[in-house]
């Protein structure tokens, strides 16, 4: 049986039942930018390339990335997150108007600025990347204005994405309420955790990180991957203590070009292997992840179906540059392509 494959009505099915659902995105959110040149020369003032600008362009990070996947993808989406009193966030709240996200959850910051990251490419490829942000901790205020609004909009909702990106939004404060809330309504709760900022991730529903965030997570070295993803003796020590200490139903590991490993707390885990043809960029691609395996679920799919339905997605967009979304009719294209 080919584990990547779901039938093409099962596929419709699942994306017709996203169109009629909505769910709540909240964390940190940016601006990335992308400035495009060529590099034609090495500068003389220091051995850096010189590069010549042809054009830049914008699109939305972090959280803001995963509630824009959930709307290319049919659901309906609103962002509870930080903005700056700046140009970038009216940039970010413009872009994201325009790709359907509801945006009455963004609260604006009277001093934190909007994170920005900046890449500068050069056929095709990266050279630098430049961060402008701000990471200390949400103050109380700010926190409770983004929780009152959450909670405003929570009844109803059909799952609700935690995006930590270690900017300081997601508080271990705003993590409890939201929890707490999630449990007392029994809504899903899926969170991208980021292991540099600790915090109490227990009895979630999903935990998406990736390899390298799931060793720090579970405090040990990474030893690099030894044989097939089910049968790593290091990947499997790690997926079982996550699944002991921070008792997720479900933990998703994403490993890059081999693909998912799906670890529910019972039974086996199961590999879904790579299904991308062409890797151009991974920005974002675990944002992707998350938005299609929650939306997924969402909709009816079983955990197995989610991790094939989310796999397909970030195959699509890891053949994107920059942080891309994947429609409807990409992703059916994609499971016509393995059937």
């Amino acid at each position: 049986m080919n584990p990547n494959h779901l039938p093409r009505a099962r596929v419709r099915g699942l994306l017709a039942a996203a169109a009629r659902r909505r769910v709540l995105v909240l964390g940190d959110v940016m601006l990335d930018q992308f400035i495009w040149g060529r590099v034609n020369r090495i500068s003389p003032e220091a051995p850096v390339p010189v590069v010549e600008f042809d054009h830049e362009s914008f699109m939305p990070g972090g959280a803001a990335n995963v509630a824009r996947n959930l709307t290319a993808l049919g659901a309906r989406a609103e962002l509870f997150a930080l903005i700056g009193p700046d140009a970038e966030g009216a940039r970010l709240r413009g872009l994201l108007e325009r790709e359907g996200v509801d945006c009455r959850g963004l609260v604006t910051h009277p001093t934190r600025p909007t994170s920005v990251k900046t890449r500068i490419l050069a056929h095709r490829q990266q050279v630098v990347r430049l961060d402008r942000e701000a990471r200390a901790d949400l103050d109380a205020a700010a926190a409770e204005t983004l929780l009152r609004r959450w909670r405003r909009r929570l009844p109803g909702a059909d799952a609700v994405i935690v995006g930590d990106y270690g900017k300081g939004v997601v508080t271990q404060a705003v993590l409890d309420a939201v929890r707490e809330a999630c449990r007392r309504r029994g809504v899903w709760l899926s969170l991208d955790p980021k292991p540099v900022h600790a915090l109490d991730l227990s009895h979630l529903s999903l935990l998406t990180p990736n390899r390298k965030e799931a060793f720090e997570l579970a405090h040990l070295p990474d030893p690099h991957p030894a044989g097939p993803p089910r049968e790593d003796p290091a990947l499997r020590v790690v997926a079982q203590r996550l699944l002991e200490t921070l008792r997720p139903a479900l933990l998703l590991i994403t490993l890059g070009e081999h693909g998912l490993l799906l670890c529910p707390r019972t039974g086996a885990p199961q590999h879904i292997p790579t299904v991308a043809r062409e890797v151009f960029d991974v920005s974002g691609a675990g944002d992707t992840v998350i938005a299609a395996f929650t939306l997924a679920v969402a909709a009816g799919a079983s955990p197995v179906e989610a991790a094939v339905f989310s796999n397909h997605a970030a195959g699509v967009v890891v053949g994107k540059l920059g942080t891309a979304t994947v429609s409807p009719a990409e992703l059916l294209a994609s499971f016509d392509r393995r059937a």
